[in-house]
Parts: structure tokens; C-alpha cells; sequence
């Protein structure tokens, strides 16, 4: 008897164990792969992104009970690094998404090896792949085609007929100008230039010397950061007078900085969370702003000034909403299954309130912004201020 009590309270023992261990594995944390540039001519965006991402983890670090951990790369502004990078985390973290990263190039090249890997990646750069290339992936700043249209009704309103285009020699400037070509001309504007350089460039003056001799009415940018600041110094140099017009890749406080006063006056299209406090009371985008500008109070000791620290918080957002779906299908992080169930819960989004947009995201459709995520706003001396 005194035998058999003993096996019993031994087989009681090992159940014990055995369900702390399977309550364990059920509880297993999250893992999140973070990757942004804080070094190289990408910096000035991937700083902001990072200090984002402080704000999300300020405002939320769990779901559903379980701890999320973080796993954060410097990608250098090289893309071929970011792909480095992503492969990295999801080899050797086991992370089940990819937030990432500061460029257009470097986010494209991470969603190369996100396809091939079956990773979820929520790109904070504008980045487009169509049809299967782009399966595993969405995008979180506005598309192009929607703040290009809002600058072209801008300007047909200010009878611009001529513009000049410069932009960077890369996806994000073929992606301004081929979005430009869409709307200028059905609004009866001509555009006269396309003019390129990249992003480490430190001269433009050839390019901008070819666009004032056209004379057009306006000038606008296919730039971001710091570097977008280059073409509006060497238009004032020259003395040009047109209206100057840019994208919300350039909404950065090195930008206006670098900038000055060859800036002023510049109009450009920005997601509602720069001018959050102009916003309606009713709009609920203001709401969720100006939670995440408390978030990145505390996080960072400072108020935002920027757009790009919002996309990173907006990923965030996106990834705590899509992840507490995936788990009620009962596939575990760190797994094929749950890799599977987050990516149809990220494509699946319907109405997530951000701090840019309002988010609906389809499975053969990258962007899920609309006309709600766009406002434009004019640089008056150093600060934003929304246009009516």
C-alpha cells in the first residue's frame, strides 16, 4: 500500500509538472523584429522611428497576458543590411513579424526575404510589391497616387499649369513622379523636369539649375528627411519664386532645420497626427493621437515633432490588434501556424483607428489608407499649420 501511495504521489508530481510546463508553452511570449536605420543618410528618418517605437512599448507591451519581446537592428541605411538583418531575427530570434524599416529600398529587400520565410512584415517605409511578391506584407504610409492628388487639387486651385519635378534616384522618387504623372495632367498641369539624385548626395545645383531655366509655376520633391532638403536650398540660392510643394516623407524636424528659411512657405500632404490638435473633436484620429503623444512624452521626455515616429506607433497598433486574433486561433507564437494566422489577421484589419489613418487592409491591397489619412499642411515659420 505505502508502495503504491508513493507511486501515486510521484505520477501526481509529474502531472504538476507537466501541466506548469504545457501552461508555459501556452504563455509563451511574443517576439517582435524591429529593424531601423539610426546610422548613414537613412538616420534621420530611422532616429524618429525608433524613438516610436519607445512610445509603443510605453503604451502597450502585452497581449492577451503575454509579454512582448523585442528584438531591435541598425540596418546602417543599406538595404542589402536589412535583409541581413530580417533574416537574422527570424533564424535566430524566431521573431513572427518584422516592423521595419526606414527606406523605401531597405523595406522592399526586407519583404524579399519575409516572402520567402512566411514572415509578416508591417512596413513603416513606403514600399509597394504587387500580387504574390508582396503577399506577406502591408504598408503603413499613405500611398503616393492619394498625396500626390491632394498637392495636384492644391495647386489647380493656385493656377500652377508648369511644375518641376526632382526626386530621389530610387522606388520612393519613381514613386512620386509615376504618381504625379497620374494626376497632373488630368488637371491640366505640364510637367517640365524630372530631375534625380541620391539620397548621399551632398550638391544638387546641376538638377535645380535645369529646373529654374524652365521656369515652371511650382517645383515639388519625390525626397524624405534630411537629404529632401537639398533640392529647396539650391532653388532659393537661385533665387526662385514659385510655389514649392513636397511629400509627408519630409514632415521632420531636421528637415526644417536643415531647411530654414528656404522652406517657408512650403505645402506638403501629412497624415492628421501632426496637426492633431487642430483637428475636430469629433475626429478619432485626434483621440488616438494624442494618446500616442502622451506615450511619447514618456517614453522619450519630449514632445513628437515629426511623422515618422506615428507610423512606428500605428505599426504597433496594427500588430496588438491583428496579434490577439491570431492567438484565438490557439496557433503558438513561434510557429509556421501562428506566422500564418497573424499575416490573415494583418490583411484582414478592418476600421483600426491610428494616428495616421483609419486602417483597412485587404489581402491583394498593401496600403489601407484613405482619403481620412491625408490633410495639408504649409511650413509657417518652423511650425505645421493645417490648410482649410
Amino acid at each position: 500500500m505505502k508502495v503504491l501511495n508513493r507511486f501515486r504521489a510521484i505520477a501526481g508530481i509529474a502531472a504538476a509538472f507537466g501541466a506548469l510546463s504545457a501552461a508555459g508553452a501556452w504563455a509563451a511570449d511574443l517576439k517582435v523584429g524591429f529593424i531601423t536605420s539610426l546610422s548613414g543618410p537613412v538616420s534621420s528618418l530611422g532616429i524618429p522611428y525608433e524613438k516610436g517605437m519607445k512610445a509603443a512599448l510605453a503604451y502597450k507591451a502585452d497581449v492577451g497576458g503575454r509579454k512582448i519581446q523585442l528584438v531591435q537592428l541598425d540596418d546602417a541605411s543599406d538595404p542589402s543590411t536589412a535583409a541581413r538583418n530580417a533574416r537574422k531575427m527570424i533564424d535566430e530570434d524566431k521573431v513572427d513579424v518584422i516592423i521595419g524599416t526606414a527606406g523605401s529600398p531597405g523595406a522592399l529587400a526586407i519583404a524579399g526575404v519575409a516572402r520567402e520565410t512566411k514572415t509578416p512584415l508591417i512596413s513603416i517605409a513606403n514600399a509597394n510589391l504587387p500580387g504574390e511578391e508582396g503577399a506577406w506584407m502591408v504598408t503603413l504610409p499613405q500611398p503616393a497616387p492619394l498625396m500626390v492628388s491632394a498637392v495636384v487639387e492644391r495647386m489647380k486651385k493656385s493656377g500652377v499649369k508648369t511644375v518641376g519635378y526632382i526626386g530621389f534616384s530610387d522606388a520612393w522618387g519613381d514613386l512620386v513622379y509615376d504618381a504625379l504623372q497620374k494626376s497632373a495632367e488630368p488637371a491640366g498641369i505640364k510637367i517640365v523636369s524630372n530631375e534625380r539624385y541620391a539620397r548621399a548626395d551632398s550638391s544638387v545645383t546641376g538638377q535645380v539649375l535645369k529646373i529654374v531655366a524652365l521656369r515652371p509655376d511650382a517645383v515639388i520633391t519625390g525626397t524624405s528627411g534630411t537629404p529632401g532638403a537639398l533640392p529647396y536650398l539650391a532653388l532659393a540660392e537661385r533665387g526662385y519664386k514659385g510655389q514649392i510643394y513636397g511629400m509627408h516623407a519630409l514632415i521632420n524636424p531636421d528637415f526644417v532645420r536643415v531647411g530654414g528659411a528656404s522652406v517657408e512657405g512650403l505645402l506638403a500632404p501629412t497624415g492628421p497626427v501632426i496637426v492633431a490638435e487642430q483637428l475636430p473633436s469629433e475626429n478619432p484620429i485626434r483621440k488616438v493621437s494624442m494618446e500616442f503623444r502622451a506615450a511619447y512624452q514618456k517614453a522619450n521626455g519630449a514632445p513628437p515633432t515629426d511623422a515618422f515616429s506615428a507610423y512606428t506607433f500605428d505599426a504597433w497598433l496594427l500588430y496588438l490588434d491583428a496579434a490577439q486574433r491570431a492567438l484565438a486561433t490557439k496557433a503558438e507564437p513561434g510557429t509556421p501556424q501562428f506566422r500564418l494566422a497573424l499575416r490573415d489577421a494583418i490583411v484582414s484589419t478592418k476600421e483600426l483607428v491610428g494616428t495616421h489613418s483609419v486602417y483597412n487592409f485587404k489581402p491583394t491591397d498593401r496600403y489601407g489608407s484613405d482619403e481620412r489619412s491625408r490633410v495639408v499642411v504649409k511650413l509657417e515659420k518652423g511650425q505645421w499649420k493645417l490648410v482649410p
